[in-house]
């Protein structure tokens, strides 16, 4: 295994970019030229972003040895206060990766938790809320809290629905919440990712790949040897199969997701998984997965046929490659209707 630099950008989802954290300092408006002078004084809201990470600076909160930037340090004592208060983690020793969707940070955990290192997972403000086509990912999908469970209050619900700003907030835990309840279950399955410990409305703690100097490369920065190549391929394969036993489609997975450390992988980044049984796009979004590490292996020199691949895995678990429609909406003189009858 060799690591590489790569610059490309192999996003599967479109996203928007993010909205940058206003700087803390310079809060002073920008004087515009040629702008006639008013005598009327107007009251500047400041951003929730900003005033969250303003509160969290103010308050008594923990300390650690990751040097952060002011609005970074604002933004950890928010989201993870909470966590090192009930003792999952002593120390942010680092950041082992940041990204536009989220940063992960390296944790020094007590010893009841039996291994040195936590992984912290933080989202970034307004992730979800410029995530594009997110419907293609919530059809089916349980509004949830921070916990996994499923949110029953009415008011909460309408909020979200009219996407309100109470609303948005509730959607963003909401998400969150999904991807810890995701990896709950994948975990229980035997799928090779880290282990949750605990969600917050912002981050959820789970097991570190890697040492404290390096964190697990993702395959999209390595280029792995003949020997090696072959048998992660399968074991990549053998995943997504544990994943369609246990009902879920990572709806996200590439070479950007896959971790690998000491010769073994490890995926990673789950909220936008999708249940088959609930999701009309299940199969379009699976083939489109299976596609994308195909891709990668063959680049590694392991040839594939995704589209193979993807119906045997599919069809093993019962499933059929078309939507299910009444019989009676069938022309038999159409091609495409029989192809439809024909699955």
């Amino acid at each position: 295994m060799t690591l590489r630099n790569t610059t490309d950008n192999y996003d599967l989802i479109d996203l928007d970019e993010m909205e940058a954290v206003p700087a803390i300092k310079n809060l002073k408006a920008v004087k515009k030229p040629n702008k006639p002078k008013s005598n009327v004084v107007r009251k500047t809201e400041k951003p929730l972003e900003l005033k969250m990470i303003e509160a969290a600076i103010e308050q008594d909160s923990f300390k650690f040895s990751y040097h952060a930037s002011r609005h970074e340090y604002g933004w950890i004592v928010d989201s993870l206060k909470e966590f090192y208060e009930q003792h999952w983690f002593e120390d942010i020793l680092g950041k082992a990766k940041g990204g536009k969707e989220a940063n992960v940070y390296i944790c020094r955990a007590p010893e009841k938790i039996g291994k040195p290192l936590l992984a912290a997972k933080v989202y970034r403000p307004r992730m979800f809320r410029n995530l594009r086509k997110d419907h293609l990912y919530r059809e089916g999908r349980e509004n949830l809290d921070v916990n996994g469970k499923v949110v029953l209050d009415e008011r909460a619900y309408h909020a979200m629905q009219k996407r309100s700003a109470y609303g948005l907030e509730l959607l963003h835990t909401s998400w969150v919440g999904h991807e810890f309840l995701t990896m709950q279950v994948l975990y229980e399955g035997g799928v090779d990712l880290p282990r949750p410990y605990a969600s917050s409305n912002n981050a959820i703690m789970m097991d570190y790949i890697g040492d404290e100097i390096n964190a697990a490369p993702a395959l999209n920065e390595i280029n792995l040897t003949p020997s090696e190549a072959k048998p992660l391929f399968q074991r990549v394969l053998h995943n997504i199969e544990l994943m369609l036993a246990c009902n879920r489609v990572h709806a996200d997975l590439s070479a950007y997701n896959i971790l690998y450390w000491e010769g073994e992988i490890t995926l990673i980044d789950f909220p936008q998984a999708v249940n088959p049984e609930e999701n009309h796009n299940a199969w379009r979004i699976f083939a489109r997965d299976v596609q994308r590490v195909c891709e990668y292996f063959k680049a590694q020199g392991v040839p594939s046929d995704p589209q193979a691949l993807a119906v045997k895995m599919w069809k093993s678990k019962g499933r059929a490659t078309q939507p299910e429609i009444d019989p009676h909406f069938l022309d038999p003189d159409k091609d495409e209707d029989r192809r439809v009858w024909q699955g």
